[in-house]
């Protein structure tokens, strides 16, 4: 397994490398690379890997979907609302009305064997979109209105939707009793429940965080652990309530970030560098599940199905949007960003085939093609669009997050030594300002009248003797004119 791991590692970097250089999303690359390097074609992941697959495409799903909920503000959930739960529920119920339409005919499937490939088809690849959308936020793309947060949040509630209805659709196949109302109710019980499994132990750790001031690492390792455990507790309580721990995964950041924003972003930034590891094994893993050989079999007939699909979908998506402040462009922006499928397809592609379904097989192909078809067209159209439709104010908070890490700032709470003096401080208050260019100063500056961000840090010298508000303090103003704060400081990470 340690060869796998390497053969990942080595061949996802080179990947993500290569398409980043051709302007093309870096995860298209190592989806690419897991098909090919997959046991479906040259077999260089050995079987033992691919064992752990599902688990270890979980563990990475986790810090990513956790990155999603450190970026949720509230206000910003508040104003896209009533458009994420219409988008979470109406493209999905759109696509699979589509599939019905066309599938019996096309590929000779019963219209309840087509509507259980409309549910499998009809779900959004979070593994896919949460990336994408988190880099646009973490570059102030569309934040002004919030697009980024609202198919963030109305993606992962359409997953929730899409798999009752799948186990509502393959329950009828079987010819059981199935109680179709009690199986709807279950969709906003199993969101209400997922969101109260994150947000209660959310706010044990905030205050766990506040009390002992534990250092970012520690934090972060906790925050994850407790999230896989989520996912362990969903399946322990699967035999009498669903509940979505994948939103639980989101409400741990959103809650931490609604209580301490300092302390919020202290563990984003962890997670942002664990990220680049987990980001590997994610892509690279579910492209090794694909099997090429499964999705020829799906061939034109497949494609169409999967085509007229994607145009019911597209239309729900627009029509969610309707009455929303969203231009027509952003509005496309969306519809392009509803189109890869992935993680789901992977997880529940087979089951029809396995529960006895006749047509298992077909439905099997067309959910495999849909990833090789949608996942990279997804990306990269989201990726291209994403650059040339979404705003992005001058004045938006997103350029104090540029500015920290171009310069390498610290937050508040980490500790810093002073590399001349080899004296210890820590930082106890910040502040962001905008500056006039000449105020900046240095190469930077001018007279051209613009404003850029500048963070003021006020560093407190610590003594075992004396608590935070007493003795020596400092205070520093960072701006683009300024050189890296590595320079003359180091962050200390002691455990």
């Amino acid at each position: 397994m340690a060869v796998s791991l390497a053969i990942i590692i080595i061949l996802g970097l080179a990947a993500d490398y290569l398409f980043r250089k051709m302007k093309l999303p870096g995860l298209v690359g190592m989806l690419l690379v897991g098909v090919g390097a997959g046991p479906y074609v040259l077999g260089l992941i050995r079987p033992e890997m691919m064992e752990v697959s599902g688990d270890l495409r979980k563990i990475a799903l986790i810090v990513i979907l956790l990155r999603a909920g450190f970026e949720l503000h509230r206000d910003t959930l508040n104003r896209v609302g009533r458009a994420a739960l219409l988008m979470s529920a109406v493209p999905a119920v759109f696509e699979i009305a589509g599939v019905m339409l066309v599938a019996p005919r096309w590929l000779g499937l019963s219209l309840i064997e087509a509507a259980i490939l409309g549910s499998i088809l009809a779900a959004v690849s979070p593994a896919v979109v949460v990336p994408l959308m988190i880099d646009f936020m973490d570059r102030g793309r569309g934040v002004k209105k919030g697009i980024p947060t609202l198919v963030l949040a109305a993606s992962s509630v359409d997953d929730v939707f899409v798999i009752v209805l799948f186990s509502i659709f393959l329950g009828m196949y079987g010819g059981g009793e199935v109680h179709v109302c009690a199986k709807l109710a279950e969709i906003p019980v199993s969101i209400g429940l997922g969101i109260f499994m994150g947000l209660l132990p959310g706010y044990l750790l905030y205050r766990l965080f506040v009390t002992y001031d534990w250092r970012p690492p520690k934090r972060t390792l906790l925050v994850l652990g407790v999230s896989i455990a989520l996912t362990w507790l969903e399946s322990a309580l699967e035999p009498w309530v669903h509940a979505a721990s994948l939103l639980g995964i989101m409400a741990i950041g959103f809650i931490i970030l609604e209580k301490s924003e300092p302390i919020a972003h202290l563990i984003s930034q962890e997670l942002k560098k664990l990220w680049v590891f987990a980001e590997l094994i994610l892509f690279v893993l579910v492209g090794a599940q694909v099997n090429i050989h499964v999705a020829w079999q799906a061939g034109l007939a497949g494609t169409a199905v999967i085509v007229v699909g994607l145009l019911f979908r597209s239309a729900g998506v627009y029509l969610s949007l309707l009455g929303t402040a969203l231009h027509w462009k952003e509005k496309l922006f969306c519809v392009v960003a509803y189109v890869p499928k992935a993680t789901v397809q992977a997880a529940i592609g087979a089951v029809p085939l396995a529960a006895g379904v006749a047509s298992g097989e077909v439905i099997l192909a067309v959910a495999v093609l849909s990833i090789l078809l949608t996942a990279p067209l997804g990306a990269v159209g989201i990726t291209l669009l994403g650059e040339r439709i979404l705003d992005r104010s001058e004045l938006s908070i997103y350029k104090f997050r540029e500015l920290r890490e171009r310069l390498a700032l610290p937050r508040v709470g980490e500790r810093v030594r002073s590399k001349r003096y080899g004296t210890v401080w820590k930082v106890i208050e910040e502040k962001e300002t905008w500056l006039s260019s000449s105020e900046a100063g240095g190469s930077h500056g001018g007279h051209d009248g613009r404003l850029v961000p500048a963070i003021h840090i006020r560093f407190w010298r610590e003594d075992t003797s004396k608590g935070p508000g007493t003795g020596k303090t400092m205070t520093y103003l960072y701006s683009i004119a300024d050189p890296s704060f590595q320079e003359h400081w180091e962050i200390l990470y002691d455990w």
